[in-house]
């Protein structure tokens, strides 16, 4: 037997053991995406492009789970694992289903290139919501959670994850191929690279992808500085590039000329993969000089190791045994469901919700997203077996009459190709009229916003030009409004909308996967509680932020800015009332006791805020500790949530992290420390000073 295919060895001996038999040839060819057969040694093709944002996607069937946007919003760490878990479950079921009939095509395979854990901090991003949200604490939990869960805890990886897009890139998507982000080094430590460095360190992710901008002058692909911080955490897995990313060091950043030099770079700086076509030009390079043998072995022994990891030499695993019947099976669209109601976030109550069906005989059911399923699935999704939309979701659980009208188009001014301009605006004021309440589902979807190239309408290149709804539907909110009728507004978007009206409920519910019409109406009707937290800051606009292109954290996010904002980070309003007592601080960890003082049995989360006494610390208290938990109406539970060493460290300007204060004020609540939380919630957040030896 062949070292390679000998179990009892490390994954690196049997790696090396395998490229030790390969040809520079095809060595090179195994460094492409789709790489290859090598049938002379039993060894089949592989492609390593494979997507599971929030569930298996672009391979048939899988469940859908909310939106990763979505999945941060329940600002659980157990929540979020356990969706991993089942998200990798069905993409081993699926690639050994396809496998075993000889489909080895593109998002087929164990190689995962999720999560997203980019900083969302800027709104206008239209990727922010494959993301974890604006918080690096936040991201760097949940994304700890999801790579766990994806890769299993076996000998043998489940899938492999992979921490993308390292590690400055958070828009413009239109200049991306040729952007530099100019980040200083304390925003670079502070703010853009502790999620890497946890998944690096905590989660062992087997895989970080490359960005397509440069950082700082450099490449992301092909950078000294990043690759240094990889070898510095003790990356043990494979380097991939975005796709074609390779590609632009000559098309778009123009640090090389020619398609063989950009592979060369990449190729000597540590990028093992290519998704894209440029190492094709490897073996030009090689003959040039400007690579080596070993280089190009180098980067094949990663890969191969990868492959041993997950198993794919060992003839059988213990993962075998996964199939079709746990593809899209009843749990996991039931965990679904919970993801997405615990996804959801009421932003505005005034006592509407939970509507009472002995008081309503009509409900209008109004909007461009309410019988949607696009707006269902955000981007990089798979296909689900079943959708239920809002509308759906509604009519399902409501005993009386629902009226429905698309009201407008998404986006566009009329409905109908040869009608007028707001051709469904006069059926929406009459489907109003004769309701009790109204749902104005409004919003976006990843037609819209999302990744450049994806989208095709006025919005650039994914990117939103602002925070506000397209015009089409700013024209139905008013016309809804000006009906006089009580009104819920529902926004499916992945990133912050001003509705720009006075509704009397607002829900924000993300992408919020395939059961989000049942999620919605579980919530409306007081089945369950909202109990969703904001991931990202909703301001009131672009006025007052920085420039798109600025990727200087000052006058961004809840931890530098406090200015116009219209719902803060962390702010969730739930159908009861939690409230804190008794804080205290003991060897590393913080108890708090939560109790229920309102009327309903809620979720909520209790979420913990630290502000160090110290120049270098952030201007305003940043998240360092949170814990869903679950309430009955009258209980009261203590909680107990552990501080991270972390958190009691600054970061000068020069980038360098130390402990220099020895004074800190903690805060726990259910929303942020500030004024407006407080003004929202109705309750403050309790504080403590600690001071270390």
């Amino acid at each position: 037997m062949e070292k390679f295919r000998n179990k009892d060895l490390s994954p690196q001996e049997r790696a090396e053991d395998l490229t030790d038999r390969l040809t520079v040839e095809e060595m090179a060819s195994q460094l492409k995406y789709d790489a290859p057969a090598v049938p002379r040694l039993g060894i089949p093709a592989y492609n390593w492009w494979s997507e599971a944002l929030h569930g298996v996607a672009r391979a048939g069937t899988a469940t859908m789970f909310p939106q990763a946007i979505g999945l941060a919003a329940m600002f659980d760490e157990d929540s979020i694992f356990h969706a991993a878990e089942m998200i990798s479950d069905e993409a081993r079921a699926k690639y050994n289903e396809y496998s075993a009939r000889g489909d080895r095509d593109i998002f087929k395979g164990l190689t995962l290139w999720s999560p997203n854990i980019n900083i969302f901090r800027d709104p206008r991003w239209g990727r922010g919501q494959e993301t974890l949200g604006e918080d690096p604490f936040l991201t760097s939990k949940l994304g700890v959670a999801f790579t766990k869960g994806l890769q299993g805890d076996g000998k043998v990886l489940k899938t492999a994850a992979c921490a993308k897009h390292m590690a400055v890139h958070s828009g413009p998507e239109a200049t991306r191929h040729e952007f530099n982000a100019v980040a200083s080094p304390k925003d670079m430590e502070e703010t853009y690279l502790p999620a890497f460095e946890a998944l690096v360190k905590e989660a062992k992710v087997e895989s970080v992808m490359g960005a397509y901008n440069r950082v700082n002058g450099e490449p992301s692909v092909a950078s000294s500085f990043l690759m240094g911080k990889l070898k510095e955490w003790g990356f043990d897995g494979y380097f991939v590039s975005d796709c074609w990313a390779i590609r632009d060091l000559h098309t778009g950043h123009m640090v090389t000329k020619t398609a063989p030099e950009s592979a060369a770079m990449a190729l000597k700086a540590g990028c093992d993969l290519n998704c894209g076509n440029t190492y094709l030009h490897l073996l030009i390079a090689y003959d040039e000089g400007l690579i080596t043998e070993e280089d190009i072995k180098r980067s094949c022994v990663k890969l191969m190791r990868t492959r041993a990891r997950l198993g794919m030499f060992d003839g059988e695993t213990v993962y075998d045994s996964l199939g079709l019947d746990i593809v899209s099976c009843d749990e996991h669209k039931d965990f679904s469901l919970k993801c997405a109601e615990r996804s959801m976030v009421l932003l505005k109550n005034n006592g509407i919700l939970p509507l009472d069906r002995n008081s309503i005989k009509t409900i209008g059911v109004i909007g461009p997203n309410a019988d949607s399923r696009t707006a269902l699935e955000g981007n990089y999704n798979g296909t689900a077996d079943r959708y239920i939309t809002f509308l759906e979701g509604i009519q399902d659980q409501f005993q009386g009459r629902v009226l429905y009208s698309q009201g407008c188009h998404l986006y566009k001014d009329r409905v109908m190709g040869l009608a007028m301009a707001d051709d469904r605006i006069a059926e929406a004021q009459a489907v109003a009229a004769h309701s009790d309440v109204v749902v104005l589902c409004v919003g976006l979807d990843a037609g819209i916003e999302g990744e450049e190239g994806d989208t095709g309408n006025e919005f650039s290149s994914g990117d939103k030009l602002d925070l506000r709804l397209p015009e089409s539907q700013r024209k139905l909110v008013k016309a809804v409004m000006a009906e006089g009728k009580p009104v819920i507004i529902v926004n499916a978007a992945g990133s912050a909308i001003d509705p720009e009206t006075d509704c009397d409920a607002f829900i924000q519910a993300w992408y919020p996967g395939q059961c989000g019409g049942k999620a919605l109406a579980n919530i409306l009707f007081g089945k369950v509680s909202p109990s969703g937290k904001l991931p990202v800051t909703f301001y009131k606009s672009t006025a007052e932020l920085p420039e798109f292109t600025d990727y200087s954290m000052k006058g961004r996010t809840y931890r530098y800015t406090r200015d116009g904002i219209l719902y803060p980070f962390g702010y969730g309003l739930t159908y009861s009332r939690v409230v804190c007592s008794g804080l205290s601080y003991e060897e590393g960890f913080i108890t708090v006791t939560a109790e229920n003082t309102g009327e309903s049995d809620t979720e909520d989360v209790v979420q913990i805020y630290i502000k160090a006494d110290s120049p270098n610390a952030p201007p305003y208290p940043c998240l360092c500790g949170i814990k869903r938990i679950a309430l009955k109406k009258g209980e009261k539970a203590q909680v107990k949530i552990p501080l991270c060493e972390r958190s009691f460290t600054t970061v000068d300007d020069e980038g360098r992290r130390s402990r220099d204060a020895s004074s800190f004020t903690v805060y726990a609540g259910t929303s942020q420390p500030d004024e407006l939380s407080e003004t929202l919630t109705g309750s403050k957040c309790l504080s403590v000073k600690i001071k270390l030896d």
